[in-house]
Protein backbone atom coordinates (compact mmCIF):
# COMPACT_ATOMS: atom_id res chain seq x y z
CA UNK A 1 0.00 0.00 0.00
CA UNK A 2 1.48 3.44 -0.94
CA UNK A 3 1.33 6.36 1.77
CA UNK A 4 -1.28 7.65 -0.33
CA UNK A 5 -3.21 4.74 -0.38
CA UNK A 6 -2.76 4.34 3.18
CA UNK A 7 -3.78 8.22 4.14
CA UNK A 8 -6.96 7.54 1.85
CA UNK A 9 -7.63 4.54 4.02
CA UNK A 10 -11.23 3.95 5.35
CA UNK A 11 -11.24 4.88 9.31
CA UNK A 12 -7.43 6.41 9.43
CA UNK A 13 -9.08 9.60 9.93
CA UNK A 14 -11.19 9.06 12.60
CA UNK A 15 -8.74 6.90 14.28
CA UNK A 16 -6.10 10.14 14.23
CA UNK A 17 -9.26 12.21 15.67
CA UNK A 18 -9.65 9.65 18.28
CA UNK A 19 -6.03 10.57 19.68
CA UNK A 20 -6.27 13.98 19.22
CA UNK A 21 -10.05 14.45 21.05
CA UNK A 22 -9.95 12.41 23.80
CA UNK A 23 -10.21 13.99 27.00
CA UNK A 24 -8.33 11.19 29.08
CA UNK A 25 -5.98 10.64 26.79
CA UNK A 26 -5.08 14.30 26.47
CA UNK A 27 -4.28 14.49 30.25
CA UNK A 28 -2.13 11.84 29.86
CA UNK A 29 -0.33 12.78 26.88
CA UNK A 30 -1.60 10.16 24.72
CA UNK A 31 -0.52 10.24 20.96
CA UNK A 32 -0.54 8.23 18.20
CA UNK A 33 2.57 7.88 16.73
CA UNK A 34 2.74 5.69 13.90
CA UNK A 35 -0.35 4.29 11.44
CA UNK A 36 1.23 1.90 9.42
CA UNK A 37 -1.26 -0.68 7.64
CA UNK A 38 -3.51 -2.78 10.16
CA UNK A 39 -1.32 -1.92 13.15
CA UNK A 40 -0.52 1.39 14.99
CA UNK A 41 1.44 2.78 17.66
CA UNK A 42 0.86 5.39 20.33
CA UNK A 43 3.21 6.73 23.48
CA UNK A 44 2.79 8.57 26.77
CA UNK A 45 5.38 10.66 27.27
CA UNK A 46 7.16 10.18 31.26
CA UNK A 47 5.73 12.58 33.44
CA UNK A 48 6.31 13.13 37.00
CA UNK A 49 2.29 13.91 37.66
CA UNK A 50 1.75 10.17 35.97
CA UNK A 51 3.86 8.40 38.99
CA UNK A 52 1.59 5.94 40.48
CA UNK A 53 4.46 5.24 43.28
CA UNK A 54 7.02 8.23 44.19
CA UNK A 55 9.54 5.96 45.72
CA UNK A 56 10.04 4.30 42.52
CA UNK A 57 8.95 6.64 40.19
CA UNK A 58 6.76 3.81 38.00
CA UNK A 59 3.62 5.04 36.00
CA UNK A 60 0.52 4.24 37.42
CA UNK A 61 -0.88 1.40 36.13
CA UNK A 62 -4.28 2.80 35.02
CA UNK A 63 -1.83 4.95 32.77
CA UNK A 64 -0.68 1.85 31.08
CA UNK A 65 -4.02 0.27 31.14
CA UNK A 66 -5.32 3.90 29.18
CA UNK A 67 -2.47 3.24 26.64
CA UNK A 68 -3.44 -0.36 25.93
CA UNK A 69 -6.95 0.40 26.01
CA UNK A 70 -7.26 3.07 23.83
CA UNK A 71 -4.41 1.63 21.42
CA UNK A 72 -6.01 -1.56 21.37
CA UNK A 73 -9.99 0.02 20.52
CA UNK A 74 -8.27 2.25 17.58
CA UNK A 75 -6.49 -0.57 16.11
CA UNK A 76 -10.05 -2.29 16.03
CA UNK A 77 -11.78 0.87 14.29
CA UNK A 78 -8.95 0.77 11.83
CA UNK A 79 -9.69 -2.67 10.94
CA UNK A 80 -13.01 -1.71 10.73
CA UNK A 81 -12.80 1.73 8.59
CA UNK A 82 -14.55 3.40 11.80
CA UNK A 83 -18.06 2.79 9.99
CA UNK A 84 -19.37 1.73 13.56
CA UNK A 85 -18.94 2.30 17.28
CA UNK A 86 -17.20 -0.42 19.44
CA UNK A 87 -17.23 -0.34 23.05
CA UNK A 88 -14.31 -2.26 24.95
CA UNK A 89 -15.97 -6.00 26.56
CA UNK A 90 -12.89 -7.47 27.77
CA UNK A 91 -9.35 -5.89 28.45
CA UNK A 92 -6.82 -8.80 30.20
CA UNK A 93 -3.66 -6.68 30.64
CA UNK A 94 -0.59 -9.12 31.77
CA UNK A 95 2.26 -6.91 33.66
CA UNK A 96 5.17 -8.69 33.10
CA UNK A 97 7.74 -6.35 34.77
CA UNK A 98 7.37 -2.41 35.75
CA UNK A 99 7.86 0.05 32.95
CA UNK A 100 11.29 1.82 33.20
CA UNK A 101 11.39 4.83 35.32
CA UNK A 102 12.24 7.97 33.30
CA UNK A 103 11.01 6.70 30.10
CA UNK A 104 8.57 7.30 27.45
CA UNK A 105 5.96 4.15 27.07
CA UNK A 106 4.35 3.14 23.64
CA UNK A 107 2.02 0.42 22.78
CA UNK A 108 1.58 -1.65 19.10
CA UNK A 109 -2.27 -3.27 18.14
CA UNK A 110 -3.43 -5.31 16.10
CA UNK A 111 -6.63 -6.11 15.45
CA UNK A 112 -6.25 -9.92 14.72
CA UNK A 113 -9.97 -10.75 14.44
CA UNK A 114 -12.71 -9.67 13.39
CA UNK A 115 -15.93 -11.50 13.76
CA UNK A 116 -20.02 -10.59 13.60
CA UNK A 117 -20.18 -8.85 16.94
CA UNK A 118 -16.87 -9.19 18.58
CA UNK A 119 -13.54 -8.00 17.39
CA UNK A 120 -10.02 -9.29 19.03
CA UNK A 121 -6.98 -6.85 19.75
CA UNK A 122 -3.51 -7.95 20.60
CA UNK A 123 -1.12 -5.17 21.94
CA UNK A 124 1.96 -5.19 23.42
CA UNK A 125 3.10 -2.20 25.77
CA UNK A 126 6.81 -1.45 25.59
CA UNK A 127 10.30 1.37 26.67
CA UNK A 128 12.39 0.90 23.36
CA UNK A 129 12.09 -2.62 21.93
CA UNK A 130 8.45 -4.45 21.25
CA UNK A 131 10.01 -7.28 21.15
CA UNK A 132 10.92 -6.83 25.07
CA UNK A 133 7.13 -5.75 26.31
CA UNK A 134 6.61 -4.71 30.11
CA UNK A 135 2.76 -5.60 29.55
CA UNK A 136 0.88 -7.38 26.75
CA UNK A 137 -2.93 -7.81 26.55
CA UNK A 138 -5.64 -9.74 24.58
CA UNK A 139 -8.69 -7.98 24.74
CA UNK A 140 -12.21 -7.89 22.94
CA UNK A 141 -14.25 -5.53 21.71
CA UNK A 142 -18.71 -5.34 20.97
CA UNK A 143 -19.33 -3.99 17.93
CA UNK A 144 -22.11 -1.89 17.63
CA UNK A 145 -24.24 -1.33 14.31
CA UNK A 146 -27.36 0.12 13.50
CA UNK A 147 -30.51 -1.96 15.20
CA UNK A 148 -31.66 -4.42 12.56
CA UNK A 149 -35.30 -5.48 12.19
CA UNK A 150 -36.35 -8.46 13.93
CA UNK A 151 -39.59 -8.72 11.80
Amino acid sequence: MTSAQEAAAPGREEVQRLFERSPHGALIGLELVDLGGVTLTARVPYSAQLVGNPQTGYLHGGVITTLIDQTSGAAVMLATGAEERIVTLDLRVDHLRAAEAGRDVYARADCYRLAREIAFAWCVAYEDDPERPFATSMSAFMRLREERSHG
